[in-house]
């Protein structure tokens, strides 16, 4: 007993040391990070050889081959994930101005805009889309100009416009420069009821200014979009661990297909192909699991986050960390889960001080892949972070593209983010204890969320089922 312990005892420790994160070994991959170029050269790449990639099309399908036989050359072994989606095709949809100047206006239909007959009508201003916008309005087979940045939910202003006869939307969009934002019209992937355009602000305001000088406005629409069924597949790529508990990074690969997807999300998708690169190269094996996801379908509903997220049910997942136009990272953000802050406030003082300058943040929001891990249960962390105004305006456009990508912020930002992960793969104590769907309703209510998720058809009921494990 005496000799059996004499020789268990060196090992224990050397078990215990190897669970700690070593701070030379984060050192060595923010170093290392900094400098390799690979994700910056990667982002080039996927953007000028497939353009956009609207999940379902052509360009999407062939950006994810390539992937994941890029990650095979660095020697990182991947494999897709399928799944199906309500999906949308672009087509070439017009909005023609009749009166009082023939002029084809510049729009882009929103996703699962349907195709319809060709129709003209006159435009009447339907400014936020309030029911009692409408009020005194003759609205009735006329085409509604909605006012940008609207707070209206689209379900909102589309049941009240359809309510008071109203043909098509035209909404006018929030960035100027002769910029089209696109969007989703469904979260649930639903055909809308009507057609709705984004249009320019410049014309929007344009046909605004002619209506409240009671000049008529003329306008034909002809949409050739439409919805159909989507086959396509996230990415995976796993660092098994000494134990079954999981570390999720994720960021989401499809994109809109007016420009390149670089800022929105290739910014993300390089991250983690930079990540999946470093850990290869100094931390293949850690206390935890580490899986990263290559997520399509979030721009038109987080269909590839709703896909993956059920998938983790009863596995032991610590976290997931969302990559969603991460630049220079200024914060970590707990996302509103208090447990977490102990562990990413030892993380932020263990990085130099201009890497993280705000320290940790708790603040939770909506809008991209980690609402999928919430609603599951799974604390979810993202990063605060600063990128241009002059290269943010332009998600969603036709100017998101991979000229106005900064080698720089991708190097240092994956650099952030690879030793983020590395400390929560080896962070002692890190507990797999999921959120009951009660303290995920009143997380949600405490950041005022309930109205936006609900808005979309993402809010979870209030006393679910049971969730089976697969």
């Amino acid at each position: 007993m005496i000799m059996l312990n004499k020789f268990l005892l060196p090992l224990l420790l050397a078990g215990s040391l190897c669970a700690q994160p070593l701070q030379t070994m984060q050192d060595k991959i923010v170093a290392d990070g900094v400098a390799d170029r690979a994700g910056y050269d990667f982002l080039g790449r996927l953007c000028d050889d497939f353009g956009g990639r609207l999940t379902g099309s052509p360009n999407n399908r062939d950006a994810l081959a390539r992937t994941v036989a890029e990650l095979k050359a660095i020697g990182v072994e991947a494999r897709l994930e399928p799944f199906t989606m309500p999906g949308w095709v672009r087509g070439d949809d017009e909005a023609v101005m009749l009166t009082p100047i023939v002029r084809r206006l510049r729009v882009a239909s929103l996703s699962y805009t349907q195709p319809h007959e060709p129709f003209e009508a006159e435009v009447v201003d339907i400014h936020d889309g309030r029911e009692e916008d409408f009020a005194g309005l003759a609205a009735a087979g006329k085409i509604g100009l909605l006012a940008a940045n609207t707070s209206v939910p689209r379900g909102q202003y589309e049941t009240a416009a359809l309510k008071h006869g109203v043909r098509g939307i035209l909404f006018i969009d929030r960035e100027g420069g002769g910029q089209l934002l696109a969007r989703t019209g469904s979260f649930v992937g639903e055909p809308l009821r009507l057609p709705i355009y984004s249009i320019t602000q410049e014309e929007g305001l344009w046909i605004g200014r002619l209506l409240q000088r009671h000049q008529p406005v003329r306008v034909r629409l002809t949409t050739r979009s439409h919805c159909e069924q989507a086959e396509t597949a996230n990415i995976v790529v796993c660092f098994p661990g000494r134990n079954a508990d999981t570390i999720i990074v994720g960021a989401h690969f499809d994109s809109w297909d007016l420009g390149q997807g670089a800022t929105d999300n290739g910014l993300g998708t390089a991250q983690l192909f930079a990540l999946a690169k470093l850990l290869k190269n100094h931390a293949p094996q850690n206390l935890r699991t580490i899986e990263l996801v290559w997520f399509n379908g979030e721009e038109q509903g987080l269909w590839g986050s709703r896909h993956h997220a059920p998938l983790t049910r009863g596995r032991p997942v610590a976290t997931m960390l969302n990559l969603d136009m991460v630049g220079y990272p200024l914060s970590v953000n707990a996302l509103g889960y208090d447990e977490l802050l102990p562990v990413l406030q030892r993380f932020a003082a263990s990085m130099p001080k201009e890497r993280l300058r705000e320290g940790v943040t708790n603040i939770n929001w909506f809008g991209s892949d980690h609402t999928s891990f919430q609603l599951e249960g799974i604390p979810s962390i993202t990063f605060g972070a600063h990128i241009d105004r002059e290269v943010v305006r332009y998600y969603h456009d036709l100017g998101d593209t991979f000229d106005k990508s900064d080698p720089k912020m991708i190097s240092e930002s994956t650099a952030t983010i690879t030793a983020l992960v590395y400390r929560l793969a080896n962070e002692p104590g890190l507990s797999v204890k999921r959120h009951t769907s009660t303290e995920t309703l009143e997380l949600f209510r405490k950041f005022d969320l309930e109205k936006r998720l609900r808005s979309v058809g993402l809010w979870p009921a209030e006393n679910p089922p049971p969730a089976k494990t697969p």
